[in-house]
């Protein structure tokens, strides 16, 4: 059985999971419309990895003998000025995530919950390999430039999993 106060932090994990999902979708819409179907399709694939996401930290709430909560969800941003800051704005994103499944670990810990703390270890490899990602991507950006984002959306195409 959950205690509380654990049941209520993954809670808090389900929304911002689900939020996450929106965010990337509300990104890959961004550049659907714009023209960049590469990074759109990166994108779509992220929406859809933070939605299992979610759903891992619903079961598991439920399976633990608690009581998943389905979140209410704010609208995520719309438009950005161009790839670079829609990036940034995913790597700030993976940050926030990151210290949030921190936060799990250490209440886990605090409450002598061994089953979540052990449970929850595969998001913080997760988030290592997510961050790892963006970064990579805008490092990419950096290298090739404004003048090149025609080529960057190619290659986005063969980069998951970075």
């Amino acid at each position: 059985m959950l205690k509380k106060k654990i049941e209520t932090i993954l809670n808090e994990q389900v929304a911002k999971e689900a939020y996450a999902s929106q965010l990337y979708l509300a990104m890959a819409s961004w550049a659907e419309t714009q023209g960049y179907e590469g990074i759109s399709n990166w994108f779509y694939a992220q929406a859809e990895e933070e939605r299992m996401h979610m759903m891992k930290f619903f079961r598991f709430i439920n399976e633990r003998g608690g009581h998943a909560i389905v979140p209410k969800i704010d609208m995520p941003p719309k438009t950005y000025k161009g790839v670079n800051e829609i990036f940034k704005a995913a790597l700030e994103h993976e940050q926030m995530v990151t210290a949030s499944i921190d936060k799990i670990v250490d209440l886990a810990v605090a409450e002598k919950d061994h089953a979540t703390n052990n449970w929850v270890q595969w998001f913080v490899t997760e988030q290592v390999e997510e961050e790892t990602s963006v970064q990579n991507i805008l490092d990419k950006l950096r290298l090739l430039g404004d003048k090149n984002i025609y080529l960057f959306d190619r290659d986005i195409m063969n980069m998951r999993g970075e």
